[in-house]
Parts: structure tokens; C-alpha cells; sequence
């Protein structure tokens, strides 16, 4: 089997070094094995995208030298087969409202007499929304996963990781938001049906998004969608030993593109391991 591997950076910021990586693992477990290396743009969170920083993903890839397979897929087009997938697990009672605002969630987690349930993302949403006898659908409103009830139906569920079998535990998010009140679709559902759309075979990625799983995996069940092999890689942290990211001021590509960085070197630098600027591989 050919694999088929993807980068699927949101343009709410400019790359960093981090994401060079990421791009690079993907790209590299693809052509190694004669297979595809595809770039989709994750643009569907209407108040932080920017139509600069789409044009400075392919200017920083093309730097890299890292060339991708096909047109780039865009999220934002693709908004009516999200909708389409919405409906199938509305009508399958799977979803409800849910008018909640993040204050209230936390206020009622706050007032709760027993200790909030800890998920990866923070305390887990107390299902307040969820079994309302007749919601008012002309209130702003999220959509919840029924978590409790999707795992039921779909079973048991594991998945490949590294050449290790994974249970499938999405009970530890709580009912996931799949659609916001400001956006026609959340990353779990939308991640899903692009990976299989694209037919993406290997799903090559950092392990900050390795919990995330537990939630595709179960929706890729629900959906009836195949299920790809994952390998979630090291990330790249700092000197206090946390993981590069945007809104901690990371380092970006276009800024060691400006200070005239080579990026051959760069990039074989990063393939060996050998992290620049006192920056190393990290687990979590």
C-alpha cells in the first residue's frame, strides 16, 4: 500500500520551527515509500484566519523544499459535506444543542459540591445542555457528541499507533463540541472527514494531538469511514523545556527565512535530529 500522508497547518499565525518538523515527518514517511504527501489548509475558525498567513504557509513549504502532491484542500470550501455529516448524526440522535457560554460552563463547574472531571482539553463539560425537552434552535448554540451514547453504539474501538494497538477512550473528552456557534464545524469532525476523503493512509502528526484520537476514532465508527495508521512524533520544545508554539512567541520560518537561514541546512539539521538555537525533541 502506497501511503498517503498530509500537512494540515491553520493559518491563524505564521509557521515556526515546530511546524517544520511536523511538515518534514509527514513529507518524508510519504516519499520514502513512494507514497503521497498532500497540504490542506485548516481554515474554518472565522475570527483568527488570515489569507496572509495561507500565503505564508506556501511560501515557508516551498522554502523548506518540501513540494506537495494535487491542489491544496481548503476547509472553508468543503463547508456543505460538514453540514451533511452533522445532519446524519443529528438524525441518528447522536448530537444536541448546546446554549452554554464558556463563562457558565465554568461557573457551574466552579459552584459543582464534587471535583471537576479533568479531560486533555481542561474539566470536562457537565452535560448541562444535553436532554433539554424543547430547545430553542433560534438561540445561538453549539452541537455535542453524545459521547455516553456514540460509544455504546460503536463498541469497542482500537487503533494503530507506532506498531502499538490503542483503546479507544473518547469518554475521557465528554461530550465534544462538533459544531460552534461560530463556526460550521469543530477540528474533530472536520479532521475526520478529510482524512478519509483525501484518503489519507498515514496520519502523521505531533502527540500534543494524540488524545485527540480517542474522539476520530470514534466518529470515523460512526461514519462508517476506514480508519488510517497514526504516528504521533516527538515536538520540538525550548529551553524551559516546553513546546514551541505561536502564542508563546516560537521562533517563525518567515523570521530564519529574513536572517538569511539556509534552509537546506536547516532541514538537514532537522532530519538528523540536531535541533537548532538550543531547541530539542521532547515527548510531550
Amino acid at each position: 500500500m502506497q501511503p498517503v500522508t498530509r500537512f494540515a497547518p491553520s493559518p491563524t499565525g505564521l509557521l515556526h520551527l515546530g511546524h517544520a518538523y511536523s511538515a518534514l515527518q509527514a513529507h518524508d514517511f510519504a516519499r520514502k515509500r513512494d507514497g503521497a504527501f498532500l497540504l490542506r489548509v485548516e481554515d474554518i475558525d472565522p475570527g483568527r484566519v488570515r489569507p496572509e498567513f495561507v500565503d505564508g504557509i506556501i511560501e515557508d513549504l516551498l522554502w523548506l523544499g518540501l513540494e506537495w502532491d494535487g491542489e491544496m484542500l481548503y476547509q472553508s470550501e468543503r463547508l456543505p459535506l460538514y453540514a451533511e455529516t452533522l445532519d446524519r448524526l443529528r438524525a441518528a440522535g447522536l448530537l444536541y444543542p448546546c446554549f452554554c457560554t464558556r463563562a457558565e460552563i465554568a461557573a457551574e463547574i466552579a459552584a459543582s459540591a464534587s471535583a471537576p472531571h479533568e479531560g486533555p482539553d481542561g474539566p470536562v463539560y457537565p452535560g448541562t445542555c444535553r436532554g433539554l425537552a424543547a430547545p430553542d434552535l433560534g438561540r445561538p448554540h453549539a452541537w455535542r457528541l453524545d459521547v455516553a451514547k456514540a460509544a455504546a453504539r460503536a463498541g469497542p474501538l482500537t487503533w494503530r499507533d507506532s506498531d502499538t494497538e490503542i483503546a479507544a477512550e473518547p469518554q475521557i473528552f465528554g461530550d465534544v463540541v462538533l459544531a460552534r456557534k461560530d463556526a460550521p464545524a469543530s477540528y474533530h469532525l472536520a479532521v475526520t472527514i478529510d482524512d478519509a476523503d483525501q484518503g489519507v493512509t498515514h496520519v502523521v502528526r505531533g502527540r500534543d494531538l494524540f488524545a485527540a484520537t480517542h474522539v476520530h476514532r470514534l466518529l470515523q465508527a460512526l461514519l462508517d469511514l476506514p480508519t488510517p495508521l497514526y504516528h504521533h512524533h516527538f515536538l520540538l520544545a525550548g529551553a524551559d523545556g516546553h513546546r514551541l508554539a505561536k502564542r508563546h512567541g516560537a521562533p517563525t520560518l518567515a523570521a530564519l527565512r529574513a536572517a538569511g537561514t539556509d534552509p537546506a541546512a536547516l532541514v538537514a539539521a532537522l532530519r538528523a535530529g540536531q535541533m537548532p538555537g538550543g531547541y530539542s525533541l521532547a515527548e510531550d
